[in-house]
């Protein structure tokens, strides 16, 4: 039996490779399939299913390319209602791959065709499942983010409860739990880091299984804060594309042309394509296309696009390093954004040398900041972007916490007549901020290098944690 993770980092997305006796199966495979059909091919197997937990939120799944590709067949869990040729298992069924048994349990809860797969290697015993978003190490999928108007965020919530507690917590503790998500996925609340764990453990550090918990409490603790993180835009839409089947990835990619600086000016200028800017913050601040926003490719890119970008079908340009433009059309796409008209050939440098206007966003380090602050006596305009939840454990006194996921619904708060002080944690958000609000007409704007951690660890500005307190002067 071969059976290994694929952990793709910026989704937080576990997908799974499973091989016996020349047949395998791949789990909630991701949009580009390539690297599954050569891990195969290089094995001298062949791919005969293809299983997926449920109807994906988060990124956009490889499942229908790879059918086309190999043959494959294609399996959901009960309820389930694809739009093409796909297998919808019933619970209890079982799929033979080589001389493993793979299991369906309907797992319904994060939405209602969710399943978990339950491998029974090749002695009959239960090995691991493959848990999908119905629990992850150290949480469950959230359950608001597959409502229909006769199921409330309280009824997912409680058949969630149901299957965890009658369907995955029955199993024997040695099993293997192998979750479709770590942490950093918008898909739960807590996960933590390890991306693998024993259903023993779990039972006994998970907060979601304890074992003496009510239905009420488990419902009370999983919905609870949810309303704090809400989930990105694009969830929907990846969900209406994973049910439909997207198109391939080959056909993405041959649409994004390399432009000219006069072609991609005028892409720019007759479309109204936004520009996305994908360098490191500290080179972008320094020049960029006028207008242009930046979301570097270094960081969470395809979720911060899918968070900040409200329609998918947004046709967009890009300005990126030319070793990275297959990486970042490969990363929208992966979240379904595939209206990429092309990118600036040559990247930036080639804008820069033709002449054309740039424009640059003032970035001080926090030891400046903290000089500023203090020669203000702590009056200036300091908008930390933010999670609410980083902004309650420790922040700088009178800042204003306006998180970057909510910043197009908060222009507001921001000052015409005096600088706009922007933090973050280290830097990311704050540049991506930071150039939005250029793009929308703030000139006067200061990103604070280093964030809220060279805030903290190198100056004396008053700040809410005890730690900052002992320091101030």
């Amino acid at each position: 039996m071969v059976l290994e993770q694929i952990y793709t980092g910026c989704l937080a997305q576990g997908a799974y490779y499973l091989e016996s006796e020349g047949e395998c199966a791949i789990i909630d495979p991701l949009r580009e399939v390539t690297p599954y059909i050569e891990k195969a091919q290089a094995n001298g197997a062949k791919i005969k299913y293809i299983f997926e937990t449920h109807f994906h939120a988060d990124f956009v799944s490889g499942h229908l390319e790879l059918s086309k590709k190999t043959g494959a067949e294609i399996v959901f869990g009960p309820t389930a209602v694809p739009g093409f040729k796909a297998t919808v298992a019933t619970d209890g069924q079982i799929f033979e791959l080589g001389n493993l048994k793979i299991k369906v349990l309907h797992t319904p809860g994060h939405t209602m065709e969710s399943s978990t797969f339950l491998l029974i290697d090749e002695n009959g015993k239960e090995h691991c499942i493959f848990s999908g978003d119905t629990l992850f190490i150290g949480d469950v999928g959230r359950p608001d983010l597959a409502q229909k108007s006769d199921l409330t965020i309280q009824d997912l919530a409680g058949h969630l409860f149901d299957s965890l507690r009658n369907k995955i917590m029955t199993l024997p503790d040695d099993l293997l739990v192998y979750p479709a998500h770590g942490a950093g996925s918008a898909c739960g609340k807590n996960m933590s880091k390890e991306t693998y764990d024993t259903l023993g453990n779990q039972k006994m550090f998970n907060y979601a299984l304890r074992a003496n918990m009510t239905k009420e409490e488990f419902i009370k603790e999983v919905t609870d804060g949810l309303e704090l993180v809400p989930p990105p835009y694009y969830f929907p839409k990846n969900v209406m594309l994973n049910k439909a089947g997207a198109q391939d990835l080959d056909q993405v990619k041959s649409q994004a042309q390399a432009l000219s600086v006069e072609a991609f000016e005028a892409a720019a200028n007759e479309t109204g394509a936004l520009i996305i800017d994908t360098r490191n913050q500290q080179i972008f601040k320094d020049g960029f296309i006028p207008n242009s926003i930046f979301i570097g490719i270094k960081g969470d890119f395809a979720p911060w696009v899918g968070t900040l970008i409200t329609d998918i079908e947004q046709p967009i340009l890009l300005v990126a390093e030319d070793d990275m433009i297959e990486e970042v059309i490969t990363r929208l796409s992966r979240v379904g954004y595939d209206n990429i008209l092309g990118y600036l050939n040559g990247g930036f440098e080639a804008w820069k040398n033709s002449g054309k206007e740039v424009d640059t966003i003032v970035s001080i380090p926090a030891t400046e900041f903290a000089e500023r602050f203090k020669k203000a006596e702590g009056n200036l305009v300091v908008k930390d972007v933010r999670k609410p939840t980083e902004y309650m454990a420790e922040h700088v006194e009178e800042a204003m916490n306006i998180p970057l996921a909510n910043l197009s619904k908060n222009m507001v708060e921001f000052s015409k007549d005096e600088d706009n002080y922007i933090h973050c944690a280290s830097g990311y958000r704050s540049m991506v901020a930071a150039s939005i609000l250029k793009s929308r007409g703030f000139d006067n704007v200061i990103d604070v290098a280093g964030g809220f951690k060279a805030i903290s660890a190198d100056t004396d500005v008053p700040c809410t944690d005890y730690v900052c307190q002992s320091k101030m002067k």
